[in-house]
């Protein structure tokens, strides 16, 4: 350590001595005679006046030994020093750390780092570490596994002894941990059972929808003003069914890849592959051709031309426009609304003011209704590539569901303008109708989720409630020929 601060002292310190023996008031009495004939008279020489011990360039060794001997004797006054200048000018750790690493790396060696080699390990590398005569290695036999995808022909038939081998029991507590099934999950051909046949033709034609159009026709039926028949009532209301599962087995079939997206619609046969592409058209055709012909024969021209001309509307202009623009939604509702005509024509045979007010209500009731439910599956649209109102125009979709539930109590009062309803139908459709606008208006103002669930579930039972109080308060078929003759 005194080799090391005389060599702080000698590097770092260099101009401190004059500094500090040019204020220093320490003076030593001379060694010699030299010495103490310059300091007579009582004077005392400075130790810088002192001389320096000479040496050869090639001569360390005599060097070290004289500046050792040096510092030994000087190491009080030399600390003193020391610490006195570091206090003044101030010295860093990090001017001492460097300070001792160059005086280690130049003048002892013997302090230097060396680096030791490692053994090499006859282990090998993944068991270092380990004691080889205190643990064992334990070696597991690791089975072949079977193909993702064997061969249909090929049957696997696991016995039941073959399952209570498989079990595994974790941990020797008793706890199973997953018994081996009887049949292995694969990707394997669905065949197709008799019994299961009517339920999926049913999922395919969507036969909670085409009963409502079904409904809407026969309403449009009863709603004219001639005496009732029975057999072209059943005819109308069968072609009708035939051609809305037509339309809507098409629909399926050219929707598939876009229904394999929506959580709403992955769940359909042909999604599913329970029935082939090939039986669904199969389907269609045998729905449309024996409706549209039965419409023709059975009941007149114009109802089977408005039947074919709603399956063509539906399937080419409605589905392709559902990944096109907005304006599907307004094609779906000429859609909807025109079953209601087909009943009104089934009964007259013509196309009368009556049933343009019947399609009218059910146009503008179909807006709150599809809006509404949207509104609510607008992630499964959105990820289906379908391009709806709600995803693309928001706004929109809040503003016309509430402008077309206004519209139905419009309408609602041109029923006994038209003939078609007494008086009494305005006055008692108007709490129903009022009911649906403020829902809407509730609708237009929250934009959430819970208002347009309520307002979806308020036109399931609106539209049936609005069609039943126009039957009651339909004006008499007789009273009109009465009034026709009076005229005449």
């Amino acid at each position: 350590m005194a080799l090391f601060y005389l060599h702080c002292h000698k590097t770092v310190l260099a101009e401190a001595h004059k500094l500090q023996y040019k204020t220093a008031t320490r003076w030593r009495r001379p060694r010699n005679r030299a010495e103490g004939n310059e300091g007579q008279g009582g004077h005392r020489v400075p130790l810088s006046a002192l001389p320096t011990p000479r040496t050869a360039s090639g001569s360390r060794r005599t060097f070290s030994s004289t500046f050792k001997k040096k510092a030994m004797q000087q190491m009080p006054c030399k600390f003193a020093c020391f610490f006195r200048v570091t206090k003044e000018r101030g010295v860093t750790f990090q001017q001492l750390n460097f300070i001792k690493r160059m005086y280690v790396t130049q003048h002892s060696k013997a302090h230097s780092q060396r680096a030791k080699l490692k053994s090499e390990s006859t282990a090998p590398p993944f068991l270092e570490g380990q004691h080889s005569g205190q643990e064992k290695m334990v070696i597991h036999e690791v089975r072949s596994v079977s193909p993702l995808l064997p061969p249909l022909s090929e049957k696997r038939v696991i016995n039941e002894s073959e399952a209570l081998k498989s079990t595994v029991i974790a941990g020797g507590t008793g706890t199973v941990v997953g018994p081996a099934s009887k049949e292995e999950k694969q990707w394997k051909e669905m065949k197709l059972e008799l019994d299961d046949l009517p339920g999926i033709l049913a999922r395919l034609s969507k036969i909670k929808l085409t009963a409502l159009v079904v409904s809407t026709a026969s309403a449009g039926f009863a709603m004219a003003p001639v005496p009732f028949d029975l057999t072209c009532f059943l005819l109308a209301s069968l072609g009708t069914g035939l051609s809305s599962c037509a339309a809507n087995s098409i629909n399926q079939f050219f929707e598939v890849p876009f229904d394999s997206n929506m959580n709403r619609t992955k769940n359909r046969p042909l999604v599913r592959g329970q029935i082939s592409p090939l039986l669904a058209v199969s389907f269609a055709a045998s729905c449309a051709v024996p409706g549209i012909a039965l419409l023709t024969f059975g009941v007149n021209p114009l109802t089977a031309a408005l039947g074919a001309f709603n399956i063509i509307l539906y399937t080419c202009c409605y589905t392709p426009l559902k990944r096109i623009s907005i304006v599907n939604t307004w094609v779906g509702a000429v859609v909807g609304a025109i079953p209601p005509i087909m009943g009104w024509t089934a009964a007259t045979g013509s196309l009368d003011a009556g049933a343009l007010l019947l399609g009218g209500i059910l146009y503008s009731w179909q807006f709150p209704h599809f809006n509404a439910l949207s509104w609510g599956l607008r992630e499964d649209y959105s990820r289906g590539g379908y391009c709806m109102m709600s995803v693309t125009h928001p706004e929109m979709c809040r503003r016309v569901a509430l402008r077309h539930c206004l519209a139905l109590i419009g309408l609602s009062s041109l029923a006994p303008i038209l003939d078609v309803t007494t008086w009494t139908f305005p006055i008692i459709s108007l709490p129903v109708n009022l009911y649906i606008s403020y829902l809407g208006f509730r609708f237009y103002r929250d934009a959430d989720r819970g208002s347009s669930r309520k307002l979806f579930f308020c036109s399931l039972w609106h539209l049936p409630m609005l069609l039943l109080l126009m039957l009651t308060c339909k004006k008499s078929w007789y009273k009109k020929d009465n009034e026709k003759e009076s005229l005449s």
